[in-house]
């Protein structure tokens, strides 16, 4: 009898949760901060060929601008998810958010280009906290029926942020100059802080003697390997020489050391049994895939809108925006088909909305001309609307409250690395594909063939993600059957 009270008061508990104006105001906080770490990521690239000549400095300087921000949130987002599962996710956040503002505003004010360079890597590791415990919160505040909607509207966020960016940074630049693209951060930032500091939850107190180290050096060496194995992705723009390679090496010896000082580390950061869940593991690998069939969208749009249909600029930035809109505009009914129909099916099914997509951007564009472009982009980016949002709600849902922030930083750690491998290899392919070292300069039917082959390959890499999810999602039957 008091087994079934508790119990009524519980479904009474999480249904007063579902109804109450805090928990619309939590997921609005974690919102804003998700549009502010995507934004930062891609409202900088327009301002490049301002801030160059404002500092007199070369592309190649100036795309430390870009650099300094990914690379700061590659390497170290998973160490903020465990952080944040050490002290606190409630105030980490909010010291995130504090450092994002602060170096926004920094940025801003940035005197010479590598103090500007500086305050983008602090802004990084701002962003790297927001990305890590935003998803991390969702278990928390968000009752478990409703956590397919509340990963869309993240994912949605996200998505607004990536297509708002060129676009809001290029009326910055036109109106008060470039110090308004990193200027504007510091209001929303100050938002973000306010609606997180009046209505995340406390976090648990947890008796010293009881909480776990924190795993120094895993952190400083899983750093070290995602650095050079980013570094070893963007630097070159896609031509391999002997530094590449030496990163590359470096990055797998880095890889194999972290694995076994983690195995014997009393307070791992990452238990490398986490990566013996065959669930989590596939979640991961699927990620990383459909990541970098993503970047390849943003890599090879520009050149063949431009190159092959001969579109002039303000066209090519009003088709590449249709992507992105089609993902926020997808992302929260999305959410809710995952909850109804259940996060590994709709993974599925948003894989082979992908695989289709790319195997018509191979085919009709060269036939239907932008029409035929268009048509898959959307296809393509509803496809990934749907599988981040259900793969991001069936992780998460996975997680216990002890680990969701550094399984967080690991799924967004995944997306980054596919982005990052993305805009190397499958820029690399692109260049072959159309027969030359210098696409800019290609003829529109070379660019029309690396289209087509870089398309028929980001096929077959979403038929890889396509079998892995189909067998993990068998397996887990299998188990689920025993």
């Amino acid at each position: 009898m008091v087994r079934s009270t508790g119990a009524r008061q519980d479904r009474a508990a999480i249904a007063g949760t579902e109804r109450t104006p805090s928990t619309r105001w939590v997921l609005a906080g974690l919102s804003l901060s998700m549009l502010l770490s995507s934004l930062g990521t891609s409202i900088a690239n327009v301002a490049l060929p301002t801030l160059a000549r404002a500092f007199g400095a070369s592309f190649q300087e100036v795309q430390w601008i870009v650099l300094a921000y990914l690379l700061a949130i590659t390497t170290l987002i998973v160490s903020a998810g465990r952080l944040g599962d050490l002290i606190g996710r409630r105030r980490l956040l909010l010291g995130g958010i504090l450092l994002f503002t602060a170096a926004s505003v920094l940025c801003g004010a940035a005197p010479t280009l590598w103090v500007l360079v500086a305050a983008r890597a602090a802004q990084g590791l701002g962003a790297a906290v927001m990305m890590a415990l935003t998803m991390a919160f969702v278990g928390e505040t968000v009752p478990r029926a409703r956590t397919g909607s509340a990963m869309g509207l993240l994912g949605t966020m996200s998505a607004v942020g990536t297509a708002l960016g060129p676009s809001l940074g290029g009326a910055l630049i036109a109106g008060p100059g470039w110090r308004g693209v990193f200027l504007v951060n510091a209001p929303l930032g100050a938002v973000a802080f306010l609606l997180a500091r009046r209505h995340l939850p406390a976090d648990r107190r947890m008796a010293a003697a009881d909480r776990p180290g924190f795993d120094t050096v895993g952190t400083v060496l899983l750093a070290l390997t995602l650095g050079a194995y980013a570094l070893a992705m963007t630097l070159g723009h896609g031509r391999f020489d002997v530094l590449n390679a030496a990163l590359l090496l470096a990055a797998a010896g880095g890889a194999a050391l972290f694995v076994r000082v983690e195995a014997r580390a009393a307070s791992p950061l990452l238990r490398p049994a986490v990566f013996r869940d065959p669930g989590l593991s596939a979640s991961l690998a699927t990620s990383t895939l459909v990541s970098t069939v993503m970047m390849a969208t943003l890599v090879v749009g520009p050149f063949y809108l431009s190159r092959a249909l001969g579109l002039g600029e303000a066209l090519v930035g009003l088709a590449l925006s249709v992507g992105p809109l089609v993902a926020a505009v997808s992302g929260v009914p999305a959410g809710r088909i995952a909850d109804r129909l259940g996060a590994p099916l709709m993974t599925v099914a948003g894989l082979c909305a992908m695989a289709a997509g790319s195997v018509l951007l191979a085919v009709l564009p060269s036939a239907f001309g932008v029409g035929g472009y268009l048509g898959p982009i959307v296809v393509v980016t509803a496809g990934y609307a749907v599988f981040q949002t259900a793969n991001n709600t069936s992780v998460m849902a996975g997680a216990g409250p002890e680990r969701r922030g550094v399984v967080s930083g690991v799924l967004n750690l995944s997306r980054n690395l596919g982005l990052i491998t993305g805009a190397s290899v499958m820029g690399a392919v692109f260049a072959l594909g159309s027969a030359t070292t210098d696409v800019t300069a290609a003829a529109p039917g070379a660019v029309g063939a690396g289209m087509r082959v870089t398309f028929a390959v980001a096929a077959l890499l979403l038929l890889c993600a396509l079998l892995i999810a189909v067998a993990s999602r068998a397996r887990a039957r299998r188990t689920a059957g025993e």
